[in-house]
C-alpha cells in the first residue's frame, strides 16, 4: 500500500522522524504520550479510511511531526491541526508552510468548542460548512475526552477516524454482553468500526500495546432518543459502578437508594434484575431512563 511518490516507506518514514527530531533537538514525550507513526501503509489506511476529497474540512487531533498532516493536506481542502506540544507546533509551521491549507493551531484541543475551530482564519475554506471530518492519533490518556469532546459537540462532525489501544477500540465497537460505559457513550451518537490493527512497532518510540484504527460514523440523531444526554448517563454510569454485580445491585449502589426503590423501576422497564448493565442494549438504557426520568418528575 506504500506510495513512493510521497516516500512512505517503513524504513524512510522512521529515518525521517529521526533526523527531524535531531534536526529539531526533540524527543518524543512520554507525559504526552508521544508515539510518532513511522509506517508509510499505515499512515494509508488512515487516509483512505476517512474517504477524502477536496471538499472536506480535516480537523487533525495531535499532528505531531506532520507526517500524516501532509496527507492530509494533499487530498482534503482544509486540514486544522491542533498541537499541545509548544516545539512541535513549531516546527509544524516550519514544516508545512509550503501548503496553504493548513492551520496550526498550538492549544488544548479539550479547551476549544470544534464549532470555534471551523472560524479559523483561513483562505480556501467554503463558506458555509455543513460537517467536517476528525483524524487522529490519539495520546492514550485522552482518547475517551477528546472523543466526547467531539461526539457530545454542538457541531458534530461527520465522521471520526482514530487510532487508539487495541482494546480501548474493542470496548468501543462492543456488541451487549460485552459493553461498558465507553462503548455505550459512543455508540449513542455513531456506530464504529475497526478498519485495522497496527503493531506498536509502526511507531517511534514502540509503545507497550498494540493499536487500532477505529472510524466513527456519525447518526443525525442520536441512536435512541434521550432529552436530557447528562442525565442519562448519569444513569448508565450508575448501572456500572459495580459492573460485575447485578444490575440492581449496581444501579442501587450508583444512584445510593436502596435496593427496594430500584428493582420496580427495573420491573417497569421490563429488565431483569439479575442481568449485569454490559447486557443491556442502547433501547433498553433508553427505557431504564425514561422510567426513572418519570420518577423524577414526582419526587
Amino acid at each position: 500500500m506504500a506510495d513512493k511518490r510521497y516516500n512512505l516507506k517503513s524504513g524512510s518514514l522512521l529515518a525521517q522522524t529521526k533526523r527531524l527530531l535531531r534536526h529539531f533537538d526533540l524527543r518524543a514525550r512520554k507525559g504526552l504520550g508521544q508515539h510518532f507513526l513511522v509506517d508509510g501503509e499505515v499512515l494509508q489506511l488512515i487516509a483512505s479510511a476517512a474517504e477524502l476529497t477536496p471538499a472536506d474540512v480535516i480537523v487533525e487531533v495531535g499532528p505531531g511531526l506532520g507526517v500524516l498532516t501532509k496527507e492530509l493536506a494533499r487530498q482534503a481542502g482544509w486540514v486544522i491541526a491542533i498541537e499541545l506540544d509548544d516545539k512541535l507546533a513549531a516546527l509544524l509551521r516550519q514544516t508545512l508552510a509550503p501548503f496553504d491549507n493548513v492551520t496550526i493551531i498550538n492549544d488544548d484541543v479539550l479547551k476549544i468548542e470544534p464549532e470555534a475551530l471551523l472560524n479559523q482564519p483561513k483562505a480556501r475554506f467554503p463558506q458555509a460548512i455543513n460537517s467536517y471530518k476528525v483524524v487522529a492519533n490519539l495520546p492514550y490518556y485522552i482518547t475517551s475526552p477528546v472523543l466526547r469532546h467531539f461526539l457530545e459537540a454542538s457541531a458534530k462532525p461527520q465522521t471520526m477516524i482514530v487510532m487508539v489501544q487495541k482494546e480501548v477500540a474493542e470496548a468501543i465497537v462492543a456488541k451487549p454482553g460485552q459493553m461498558s460505559l465507553l462503548s455505550v457513550s459512543v455508540q449513542l451518537y455513531g456506530e464504529p468500526r475497526i478498519i485495522s490493527y497496527v503493531p506498536a512497532q509502526c511507531f517511534y518510540p514502540a509503545p507497550e500495546v498494540d493499536s487500532a484504527i477505529l472510524r466513527i460514523n456519525l447518526y443525525p440523531q442520536p441512536a435512541v432518543a434521550v432529552d436530557d444526554e447528562d442525565s442519562f448517563f448519569s444513569l448508565v454510569r450508575a448501572g456500572f459502578t459495580a459492573p460485575r454485580k447485578q444490575i440492581g445491585n449496581s444501579l442501587a449502589q450508583g444512584l445510593g437508594r436502596a435496593k427496594g426503590e430500584v428493582l420496580p423501576l427495573l420491573e417497569r422497564a421490563n429488565i431483569a434484575s439479575q442481568r449485569r448493565a454490559e447486557t443491556l442494549t442502547l433501547g433498553e438504557w433508553a427505557r431504564l431512563w425514561r422510567v426513572f426520568t418519570r420518577l423524577k418528575g414526582k419526587e
